[in-house]
């Protein structure tokens, strides 16, 4: 009987190591895939993708870019992740991906706000779970709406904005100044990855290969990604929802380091941010309680941009730590304006119970603001930005 005892305390931790090995083997394959697309596009010859993404395209686009690219993947991580290859590649000017990281930043908030939908048919229940999931459209659009005008006046005036000049000054320092070089063999380890991949399609001519290599690569960051956070998903979601009530009455910078480390670990703001509409929908937290989470989910998904950018070596290993450098500062300058002052708070929690309020009242207003938010307005965008163009 306590042999039995024994086994069945020993397969959960089995279950755990496990589920840790899966994810360092994704992590890597994720990694190698970051290598494989910048490898991919700079194999087709610099200038390849310079009349769509070149340092003065047209920010608007740059935005749109990021907003579609991320509603389409439903992972904002994935985006980033896919920018960071591009830059890495030296096809993508740190300038034009800035507003395709914001971009990126209101995409991703899609997930969570369709998930409110299916509390439609109960009333209360739904403005509850809708506000909830809106906290975090509006502040992510406030943040692009304040930052966004602040980094293209920086860059009339100085040359650069002030996300570009300060994630340069901190990547300069992260990745070394003097041209000082280490080998290091973690990223050896990424290299013979590619290496291996890029054997297998040496029966295809060179700009063939360099597009087979690109896709390649973007079908590895998409497809690890994917099972990472299906991985994270099962070992924590029992865990997740006493976690999160645990340490919600403990304040809101609290409450925001909860939602950076459940982020973190998962690899999905979208998770984080999804779990907190039911519960806001049953009425166990607070709209309140609800918005520093979410922020903290915003901080937290900023980690795997910053982890595909560690794996490029090179000269344009600055450039990439940069862009991942641009998601974190942006998130956090957004939470110094909206969140940290009272008066700053008070604006998308307003915006975000009265919008439920209407929406209770017509579920036709609430699939009209999703539809519009993350499509129509993208596409108002870009037909402004072509006719002013």
């Amino acid at each position: 009987m306590k042999t039995m005892n024994a086994n069945q305390q020993l397969d959960p931790r089995l279950q755990l190591v496990w589920s840790l090995i899966k994810v360092i083997v994704l992590l890597y394959v994720f990694l190698v895939g970051v290598q494989c697309l910048s490898s991919g596009i700079k194999g087709l010859g610099k200038g390849t993708m310079d009349a769509y993404m070149s340092a003065d395209m047209n920010p608007i686009v740059g935005l749109i870019v990021g907003i579609l690219a991320t509603t389409l993947v439903q992972s904002s991580s994935v985006t980033t992740s896919l920018i960071v290859g591009l830059v890495a590649s030296g096809q993508l000017a740190v300038a034009a991906a800035v507003p395709m990281v914001m971009g990126a930043n209101i995409g991703t908030t899609v997930t969570n706000t369709i998930a409110s939908l299916a509390h439609s048919a109960r009333g209360e229940e739904f403005r509850r779970a809708f506000a909830a999931a809106t906290c975090h459209d509006f502040f992510n659009y406030l943040a692009v709406i304040t930052l966004l005008p602040l980094e293209l006046l920086g860059r009339a005036f100085m040359g650069q904005g002030p996300l570009e000049m300060a994630s340069g000054a901190l990547a300069r320092n992260l990745v070394g100044i003097g041209g000082t070089t280490y080998k290091s063999p973690v990223k050896a380890l990424f290299k013979m990855g590619v290496k291996v991949i890029k054997s297998g399609l040496d029966w295809l001519d060179g700009p063939v290969a360099s597009i087979a290599l690109a896709v390649i690569g973007g079908v590895l960051i998409f497809v690890a990604l994917g099972l990472i956070v299906r991985v994270m998903r099962s070992l924590m979601m029992t865990r997740v929802e006493r976690f999160v009530n645990r340490f919600l009455g403990s304040g809101g910078l609290i409450a925001m380091l909860v939602g950076v480390a459940v982020t973190a670990a998962v690899q999905s703001s979208s998770i984080t941010t999804s779990i907190m509409v039911p519960l806001a929908g049953a009425g166990v937290v607070t709209l309140r309680q609800v918005y520093p989470i979410t922020l903290g989910a915003n901080i937290g998904t900023t980690l795997t941009a910053l982890l595909a950018a560690m794996a490029v070596s090179g000269a344009q290993a600055g450039a990439a730590v940069q862009v991942g450098l641009v998601h974190l500062l942006f998130n956090l300058l957004g939470i110094a304006i909206w969140y940290a002052p009272e008066a700053g708070r008070r604006v998308p929690l307003m915006a975000a119970e009265r919008l439920a309020n209407v929406a209770a009242k017509s579920k036709k207003v609430a699939v009209t603001y999703v539809v519009g938010m993350f499509y129509g307005l993208p596409a108002v965008l870009f037909l402004l930005s072509q006719a002013l163009g």
